[in-house]
């Protein structure tokens, strides 16, 4: 096989393992086209937060366990209405027993007691107040901070502005590309668009008392919300 053979067939699975992995939008149109991607991304200022928080707690037996996560759970959730957050703004999972066994070789596995565990998910709408609900937590018996998304009230607007102007985006595109070419756009001949999920969990360190240098990170925190589509555009 000669050099320039060999640089064919490479070039040849390359170009198929190419479109194998990304299957064109356009295919299989036997009329001119042309394919755009529009993209958009938008940095805004957070005013809001979606805590995941849980209690996982041991006892030896289930009754014990179970009471010890109530407990947790109650006096955490005086506190968030001493907070003054809504109690719809509060959803509280069922509880979950598991019984915890300890095995050693050749021996039957022994029953060392239970683990209870139960988790809470709490839109916080007045972010100053994030740092010291989660010290609170922690006081009242929440071990663990699952996930904290920091988000925007005004969320599905921003969603729609970044929608429109990947829309824009693509349409420039192939305007620009069309007149580069001598052509010009006749219409939308396909969209593919798929949902964005502009989502930014953050990790909370577990601290013994608060910090106000924590709190005001939350505060001046910034989500970013992308959307791009995919369109096939039809040329004269």
């Amino acid at each position: 096989m000669t050099l320039l053979t060999k640089t064919f067939a490479l070039t040849a699975l390359t170009s198929a393992l190419a479109f194998t992995a990304l299957p064109s939008l356009a295919a299989d149109f036997d009329f001119p086209h042309i394919e755009t991607t529009g993209a958009s991304e938008i940095v805004i200022d957070a005013d809001m937060a979606v805590v995941n928080i849980e209690v996982v707690v041991e006892a030896p037996t289930s009754k014990a366990a179970k009471a010890a996560s109530d407990k947790a759970i109650s006096q955490f959730l005086s506190r968030l209405k001493q907070a003054g957050v809504d109690k719809h703004d509060i959803q509280s999972a069922n509880l979950s027993l598991r019984p915890q066994y300890h095995y050693q070789k050749n021996e039957p596995s022994k029953l060392n007691g239970y683990q209870a565990s139960r988790r809470m998910t709490i839109t916080v709408k007045q972010l100053e107040q994030l740092n010291d609900l989660l010290d609170s937590a922690l006081e009242q018996g929440i071990n663990r901070v699952n996930s904290i998304e920091l988000t925007s009230s005004k969320r599905a607007d921003y969603i729609e502005q970044a929608r429109q102007a990947a829309i824009n985006d693509a349409k420039q595109k192939a305007k620009s590309l069309a007149k580069g070419f001598d052509k010009k756009v006749e219409g939308v001949w396909q969209i593919r668009y798929f949902d964005q999920h502009p989502i930014q969990p953050m990790q909370y360190k577990m601290a013994a008392q608060a910090d106000s240098s924590v709190s005001e990170s939350y505060q001046q925190a910034q989500v970013t919300i992308s959307d791009r589509v995919d369109v096939v555009f039809k040329l004269k």
